[in-house]
């Protein structure tokens, strides 16, 4: 089984990397969406989560997110316990997620993170992917597909690693800088490439 990570800032265009591996049978993996899926079903990550910042869950057992926000983000040790902890039950989820896949004969098997390199889960990869673009490009489908002022965007930009991380960090680096159809067909060529570098 080849295992993909995908990564790269917001509004480079993962998604339709991502849709040509389901296309060629491939099992994606959104580590945003397994996260809030963790917070609702794993009760490890709540105790993990109330033992190092108290209560921060509501009457109806879910994440107080304002509360937990004021209690990390203007404490760097704080904010870096709490990646602690969330890095390391996903981190488990994925592991299992992938075991499951490979037991299944799944031909690939995508880690979608956008904190891929930071949280430790590019070790579980053959291969991983930076998706990037132009700044100016990312600004624009922000503002579209998130109903943001150019502002708000620019300031979601900002707080994000710059490209060079990913160009020192991943194994492949796939420009998202031209039209829809030019870019799935460079998606289709990196895909068959690492599928000949993983099954020579």
């Amino acid at each position: 089984m080849i295992t993909i990570g995908i990564t790269g800032p917001t509004g480079c265009g993962k998604t339709t990397f991502l849709r040509e591996i389901a296309a060629r049978g491939g099992e994606i993996v959104d580590c945003d969406a397994l996260y809030y899926e963790l917070l609702r079903s794993d009760p490890a990550l709540k105790r993990a989560l109330r033992a190092a910042f108290g209560d921060v869950f509501l009457p109806d057992g879910t994440l107080d997110r304002k509360k937990l926000a004021a209690r990390v983000f203007s404490n760097k040790a704080s904010l870096d316990r709490l990646n602690e902890i969330v890095f390391f039950h996903i981190g488990n989820a994925v592991a299992q997620k992938k075991r499951q896949a490979e037991a299944a004969g799944t031909p690939i098997f995508a880690i979608d993170a956008i904190n891929l390199i930071e949280s430790g889960m590019g070790a579980l990869c053959g291969q991983t992917v930076a998706v990037l673009a132009p700044k100016k490009l990312r600004l624009s489908r922000i503002m579209a597909r998130d109903g943001l002022t150019e502002a708000a965007a620019r300031a979601r930009i900002d707080a994000q690693k710059p490209d060079e991380f990913y160009r020192a960090h991943c194994r492949h680096i796939l420009t998202n800088d031209k039209d829809l159809e030019a870019f799935q067909e460079n998606s289709r060529t990196l895909l068959n490439n690492i599928t000949k570098e993983e099954n020579p």
